[in-house]
């Protein structure tokens, strides 16, 4: 199967139906070459990839969106499925293809294949087989746009980014994880439920590991600019540590929670990944918690590892990383999870 893209307009005789429609303009000026057209292709059309595909084309982020799957009939069946809201979307362009030459040109190429953990299977054993499925997927996106920017979601997120940097031989700049960004979302939403305000209006990082060793920096929490702790200690507040502590507990559980519910987790990631996107498309230069090389930053010493800190994100990836004021034991837990990623790494021989 190869491209499928709507057919072709040709009437009897040969008769383009589409230029027959219109009266062309005399002596019409060439398009802007400022143009930008914004192509961003989906690996993967499983629940995750496809609810990242629909939000992308709800929020018109892209000109153009090429799914890839390795499933021909889901794949052409999800992308007629998605053509066919097209009266009710903005202008966007669907291709969907088994061959990676649909992703050519692509400004961001987002990935979320990877494969499913069977009953009883070690954690690392499946990284392994997602580490074999990567050298399938990684070089074929760097070859068909070289100037473009990896974002992974597949999990687990930290070690299949510095898996998918070492394959592409992209700068670091241009690859990053969807790491805690979802994650801090859920911190966020659970303060704000709290306490009873608007999520928008929570300052709030989750960082580390995505995962069981991610670090809640409490710290740097702030409600409409007030630092949460310090303002508790001078009202002389009696805080509990423990409701803290069960805040970052449920968010770390939230996603077992909704996976035991429902069989997957899909919207929120969708809205994460759409939320990265924008801001790296539109160079936004927004700070997200998303996975980056965090070799030098916090004290994290050793090989090279992935994990989520606070990242100025534009259109050339990752432009920065931001100096979060970390208590020591915040900066204790930062390298801990670093070191849990890092010997995972170390086992995998990439």
């Amino acid at each position: 199967m190869h491209h499928t893209e709507s057919s072709s307009s040709l009437g009897p005789g040969g008769l383009d139906i589409a230029q027959a429609f219109f009266k062309p303009i005399q002596n019409m000026a060439p398009p802007s070459p400022t143009n930008r057209h914004t192509k961003i292709s989906v690996i993967g059309t499983g629940n995750v990839g496809m609810a990242i595909a629909q939000t992308i084309l709800t929020q018109d982020l892209a000109d153009e969106l090429a799914l890839v799957d390795a499933i021909p009939n889901k794949l052409r069946g999800e992308m007629l499925d998605l053509q066919h809201a097209a009266a009710f979307l903005p202008r966007t362009k669907i291709l969907a293809s088994v061959d990676y030459s649909v992703t050519a040109g692509s400004d961001l190429c987002i990935v979320t294949a990877g494969a499913r953990q069977n009953p009883g299977e070690s954690r690392l054993n499946l990284l392994q087989r997602n580490v074999a499925l990567f050298s399938k997927i990684v070089p074929p996106l760097a070859k068909h746009s070289p100037e473009t920017i990896l974002l992974i979601v597949s999990n687990p997120v930290d070690v299949l980014t510095y898996v998918a940097w070492k394959l592409s031989g992209f700068p670091s700049n241009r690859v990053i994880g969807s790491g805690t960004n979802l994650d801090s979302s859920r911190f966020r939403f659970l303060i704000a439920d709290h306490l009873d305000v608007n999520a928008q209006d929570v300052q709030a990082y989750i960082v580390g590991e995505h995962g069981d060793s991610s670090v809640a920096l409490w710290s740097s929490i702030s409600v409409g600019g007030v630092p949460v702790l310090s303002f508790l200690e001078r009202q002389q507040i009696a805080y509990e540590k423990e409701t803290l502590e069960k805040i970052h507990k449920e968010v770390v559980e939230s996603a077992y929670e909704v996976i035991s519910l429902k069989g997957y987790t899909s919207w929120a990631i969708g809205y994460s990944v759409a939320n990265l996107a924008r801001t790296i498309l539109r160079d936004q230069r927004r700070i997200h918690p998303v996975s980056v090389i965090a070799k030098g930053f916090y004290g994290i010493a050793g090989g090279d590892v992935f994990l989520s800190l606070p990242a100025q994100l534009g259109r050339s990836g990752v432009l920065g990383v931001t100096n979060v004021h970390l208590t020591e034991e915040e900066a204790r837990k930062l390298r801990d999870s670093a070191k849990t990623i890092l010997e995972v790494q170390n086992q995998l021989g990439v």
